[in-house]
């Protein structure tokens, strides 16, 4: 068994979202999820060589198995693509749902391209918003669910002031997103053109808010129908910038990756 340590999307040399890369590792589910607990990082991918030349992505959080993972997608994108003649792109597929995802290298750095994905058909109604965020809220626009793989309920607030100060009601978010089907929630507002900043609500102990979230700027870029450059993690003095190109075929989602310590 190979493990690789990397950071992913930092926003600055040294940061970054820490995921574990596994390969030559034949063991059961049971023991990847118990790996991914003991280790305790972020995110764990296992890089499974199938007979027939498929490579499958296999993701583990430290308290479950997850269909998607992009900032462990984009640090075994690094293992896959960075070698001595490793090719500019690949296409791999997901353990779970068996997605496709196409793995590239280019000039201007690593990306994942992916295609949109069906969302949920829920009606969110007005007073959902303050409920899950526990305090009155009101929205720049009308709530949202979208997804590139993991549906996410986004919810556009005014500033960045109202959204550091967020502490939602993460009990009530993770009943919600079980009963609907969606995989949390994430709040963002704009700050520039084409620049926004977000949170990303998903777990029921604070101190593991995500510092990265690229399957939810992927569905933001869906969303708007726009590229745009999401910043994050500001909360978990950890900042990350995650770097989402779109076109109505596809989003590409890409960022930094360095060699973890």
């Amino acid at each position: 068994m190979i493990v690789h340590l990397l950071k992913c999307f930092g926003a600055e040399p040294g940061g970054g979202n820490a995921a574990l890369v596994v390969e030559n590792d034949h063991a059961s589910e049971t023991a990847r999820q118990r790996f991914a607990r003991e280790r305790n990082v972020s995110a764990c991918v296992f890089i499974d060589r199938q007979a027939d030349g498929a490579i499958v992505l296999d993701y583990f959080y430290p308290h479950t198995r997850s269909p998607l993972c992009l900032h462990a997608t984009l640090a075994a994108t690094h293992v896959l693509l960075t070698t001595p003649g490793a090719p500019a792109r690949l296409t791999v597929k997901t353990a779970m749902r068996g997605q496709a995802l196409q793995l590239l290298r280019s000039k201007e750095g690593l990306f994942i391209s992916l295609a949109p994905q069906p969302a949920p058909a829920v009606t969110v109604e007005k007073y959902i918003p303050s409920e899950l965020m526990g305090q009155h809220m009101r929205l720049l626009s009308p709530p949202a669910i979208a997804s590139v793989g993991s549906p996410k309920l986004l919810l556009e607030v005014a500033d960045r002031t109202t959204l550091r100060a967020l502490r939602p009601n993460l009990e009530l978010i993770a009943d919600w997103s079980a009963l609907h089907q969606v995989s949390g929630c994430f709040a963002y507002c704009p700050t520039g053109e084409s620049t926004f900043e977000g949170r990303n609500f998903n777990h029921l102990d604070p101190a593991l808010e995500d510092s990265a979230t690229g399957v939810a700027a992927g569905a933001l870029a869906w969303h708007l129908q726009q590229s745009l450059r999401l910043h994050q993690g500001h909360v978990m003095q950890q900042p990350c910038l995650i770097e989402v190109q779109y076109s109505p075929a596809e989003i590409r989602v890409g960022g930094m990756v360095q060699a973890g310590t």
